[in-house]
């Protein structure tokens, strides 16, 4: 996919990335208990808590939790793009190039509401009794039905303009 096809425009775009409360915190809690030991341990010389990791291990815990683990979190992102040649997903940083679904190969599609819990076990790229699904937050978005008989859940929090989109891109490849 080029970035700029005029032959091939954008009809419609979606970026999301973990922006929940929750996700930060489970997150950012164990960051600040690297940082707050590292400190203690590092510059004041108190060991921290009863059984203290050596120097060397509390800066492998402080960059493991105080910077890798914020760093990955805050670079994951969901992109949904749809072209006149069809819908191409990234879940970066586990896809460095986008996944293309062409329209030809998508049977039908709707926009749903689903429970990620429940379906899927949760956010992310994840398996479920309905196929596979790529999800970041919420409860919305576009089920695509493949020609190879398999289901693929695309989550959005425009499920709606993203199914108007997938129409459109559709009605275009079809004249």
């Amino acid at each position: 996919m080029t970035r700029d096809d005029p032959a091939d425009p954008v009809i419609f775009k979606e970026v999301q990335r973990f922006t929940q409360f929750w996700v930060w915190l489970a997150v950012l809690l164990p960051a600040a208990m690297a940082w707050y030991g590292a400190i203690e341990q590092l510059v004041y010389g108190r060991p921290y808590g009863t059984n203290p990791v050596s120097d060397q291990g509390m800066v492998s815990i402080l960059v493991a939790f105080g910077f890798l683990l914020p760093l990955f979190i805050l670079s994951i992102r969901l992109v949904i793009v749809v072209r006149n040649s069809g819908i191409y997903v990234k879940f970066f940083p586990v896809h460095l190039s986008f996944k293309h679904y062409p329209f030809e190969s998508i049977s039908a599609y709707d926009a749903v509401t689903y429970r990620p819990l429940r379906d899927y076990g949760g956010w992310g790229i994840r398996y479920g009794s309905q196929g596979k699904a790529y999800n970041i937050k919420g409860n919305r978005g576009l089920m695509l039905k493949l020609t190879n008989g398999k289901h693929l859940l695309l989550g959005s929090q425009e499920s709606d303009v993203l199914k108007m989109s997938v129409d459109q891109g559709r009605s275009r490849t079809s004249n």
